[in-house]
C-alpha cells in the first residue's frame, strides 16, 4: 500500500464512522437523506471523483421504486446517492449481514436505515417484512441485483432472484441505473493519486413495470447495451 492509499483509508474510516454516529437515533427520513448525501459527497470529494448522469430526462423526481444498480466497487452507494441528489427518491439499501459487523462500514450501515439480508437464514419472512415496512413509509428500496460485488473482468455478473421478488411483493416499479464507468478502477486510481480528477458516469434506464415477465438481467443488458 502507498502512503496516499493509507491516508485515504484512514480518512475514509473517519468519515464513515463520523457520519454513522451522526445518523444514530435520527428518525426523520429527510434528515437521514441529507446526512447520507453529505457523507457520499464528502467521500467522493476526498477521492476527487465527480458523478455525471446520462439520460437525466429519464430520472423520476419522486415516487417509489426498486432502484436496481450494478455493483463493482465499495464506492457504488455514494455514487448512486449523488446521482439522485436532485430527486426525492430515498429509502433503505439492502445490505448483507457481513456489512453490519464490518469494522469499516458497520456503524454507518446499521444507522443509515439499511435492511439486513442474512443469506444463512432458511426463512426470509423477517427480511420481506422489513421491505414492506419501508414501502409503507413511502420509501424506495435500493438493491444490487448481482447480490455482491462483481470482481470479474465482465461488466455484469448474474442476477439473483431477490430483485424480482421484492418488486412483486411490494408492487414497486423498477428504476434501473447503470454505473457505466468501472468504479473500482476509478477508486484504485484515486488511492494511488488523490489529486487525479476523475468522473464516473451513471446511466438512467427506462422504468420497468413490476409485473414485467421477461428476465430482469436480460432486460438490463439490452437496456444498457452490455
Amino acid at each position: 500500500m502507498t502512503f496516499n492509499s493509507i491516508k485515504q483509508a484512514i480518512y475514509g474510516l473517519y468519515l464513515t464512522n463520523s457520519f454513522g454516529y451522526r445518523l444514530k437515533n435520527i428518525n426523520d427520513p429527510q434528515e437521514v437523506k441529507r446526512i447520507r448525501l453529505g457523507y457520499s459527497e464528502a467521500q467522493l470529494d476526498a477521492l476527487n471523483i465527480s458523478v455525471k448522469t446520462e439520460n437525466p430526462e429519464k430520472l423520476p423526481q419522486n415516487g417509489q421504486y426498486l432502484v436496481m444498480i450494478n455493483h463493482k466497487s465499495i464506492i457504488d452507494p455514494p455514487i448512486v446517492e449523488v446521482s439522485l441528489k436532485e430527486t426525492e427518491i430515498f429509502g433503505p439499501w439492502i445490505a448483507k449481514k457481513e456489512l453490519y459487523n464490518s469494522f469499516f462500514f458497520g456503524l454507518f450501515v446499521r444507522n443509515a436505515g439499511s435492511i439486513l439480508l442474512d443469506r444463512e437464514k432458511s426463512q426470509m419472512s423477517g427480511f420481506f417484512a422489513e421491505t414492506k415496512k419501508a414501502v409503507k413509509r413511502g420509501e424506495s428500496i435500493f438493491i444490487f441485483p448481482e447480490g455482491t460485488r462483481n470482481k470479474t473482468d465482465e461488466p455484469l455478473s448474474a442476477f439473483k432472484e431477490g430483485s424480482r421478488i421484492i418488486a412483486l411483493k411490494n408492487r414497486l416499479p423498477i428504476l434501473p441505473l447503470y454505473i457505466k464507468t468501472d468504479a473500482n478502477e476509478i477508486l484504485n486510481n484515486a488511492l494511488d493519486d488523490s489529486k487525479l480528477q476523475q468522473e464516473v458516469t451513471v446511466v438512467v434506464g427506462d422504468v420497468i413495470d413490476y409485473k414485467e415477465k421477461r428476465n430482469l438481467e436480460t432486460l438490463y443488458r439490452e437496456m444498457f447495451s452490455i
